[in-house]
């Protein structure tokens, strides 16, 4: 979306789950297990089948986006699996982190990678193309 601040950018994207279909019940549990694992799982929330929404400005990491550290856990995108993932200001955003979108973008999933392990977890965004 494009337009100049105030002119209701964020508070469109905030509804855009409202519009979205239920999830299935697999896509719901599914969701709910990513919570639960990253340790955010809202309780009142777990319960519903609307898509998640995740918001995120530029100064988010690579890492904070993608998922890792000496455990890996989730991170933004595949909290967002089956729902929407909000970049707010997306030009603002470092060239490196936009570049670790690329495979969760084109496959569904995310790899971490660690010396002792690699995890995959799921990311299936709701997307569109820009224009």
């Amino acid at each position: 979306m494009i337009g100049p601040p105030g002119s209701g950018k964020t508070m469109l994207a905030k509804r855009m789950p409202t519009i979205l279909p239920p999830l299935t019940f697999e896509e719901a549990l599914e969701t709910t297990k990513i919570h639960s694992v990253a340790g955010v799982l809202d309780l009142a929330a777990a319960s519903s089948a609307s898509a998640p929404i995740v918001r995120r400005i530029n100064t988010i990491s690579d890492a904070g986006l993608i998922g890792g550290g000496a455990i890996p856990r989730p991170g933004e995108v595949s909290l967002s699996h089956n729902g929407l993932l909000f970049l707010d200001e997306l030009p603002e955003f470092p060239r490196n982190v936009l570049e670790v979108l690329r495979q969760p973008l084109e496959d569904g999933t995310v790899t971490i990678s660690r010396a002792a392990m690699s995890l995959m977890f799921p990311a299936r965004l709701h997307a569109s193309p820009p224009r």
